[in-house]
């Protein structure tokens, strides 16, 4: 077995099963009325028994079709969600880009968001305050930076998100698909900044279906197939696999 020191991400036979409902009532009427018939529901299983190692400093993508298990299984390593049966441990500060602007209020200005988001991922006030200006300039915000985030477009959304995201100093970043978003300058200058962390000896997983990206960035890639793990290797050998089987 690994010593903790080894690795950053230790996925041991983790299940993941959610309960699918039909018919729900959504009323009161319907609940009085169907109440027999309402609660009808079936268990899916997304992932099964899933085993990966991910060593401290590698940059990994985890691959596959919608719907094979890729983001649920990112979810399960940010503890969002929990294992149905196994366990996850992270060794290392974590920050995860999942769902853009999740932990953002629309009513509140970016600047008064980067406060809260960066606080979830457990900065302190004062470290906030020494990083908020790199923050603003990263994001390229500065004119909008004091305007309620319900007023930015999905591409400042996701600006912001990934400033703090990477100001935050974490071991392990958790990234998905969040890069498909923006503009061309920035997916280039967010590509740029993932290239740095790499060569820090920060711990990346990244899901992607950019899978020429894949091969710039990551070093192994992991293919995820109907919950189960297709191949695990080099990424250019199984993004080879995996783009043969899809022809």
């Amino acid at each position: 077995m690994s010593s903790v020191k080894n690795y950053a991400i230790k996925v041991n036979h983790v299940t993941k099963k959610f309960k699918i409902y039909y018919d729900k009532a959504s009323t009161l009427k319907e609940k009085l009325v169907f109440w027999k018939t309402n609660n009808k529901n079936e268990e899916r299983t997304v992932l099964e028994d899933i085993n990966i190692e991910i060593k401290k400093g590698e940059t990994v993508a985890l691959i596959g079709t919608n719907g094979s298990g890729k983001s649920t299984l990112l979810k399960l390593m940010t503890k969002i969600i929990y294992p149905t049966k196994g366990k996850i441990i992270t060794v290392g500060k974590l920050t995860s880009l999942l769902e853009l602007g999740a932990g953002f209020h629309d009513d509140f200005t970016g600047r008064e968001n980067i406060y809260f988001n960066a606080s979830i991922f457990g900065l302190t006030k004062s470290e906030i305050d020494a990083k908020v200006d790199d923050i603003i300039a990263f994001s390229e915000l500065e004119e909008f930076i004091d305007n309620p985030v319900r007023t930015y477009s999905s591409g400042m959304y996701m600006r912001l998100a990934f400033s703090v995201a990477i100001n935050v100093n974490a071991e392990i970043l958790l990234i998905d698909e969040i890069l498909a978003v923006g503009d061309q300058h920035f997916q280039d200058k967010c590509f740029k900044k993932l290239e740095e962390l790499k060569n820090s000896d920060k711990t990346i997983v990244i899901v992607s279906h950019s899978l020429n990206s894949v091969r710039q960035l990551c070093n192994r890639a992991i293919w995820i197939k109907d919950g189960h793990v297709k191949m695990d290797g080099k990424a250019d050998t199984v993004i080879d696999k995996y783009l043969e089987e899809c022809k």
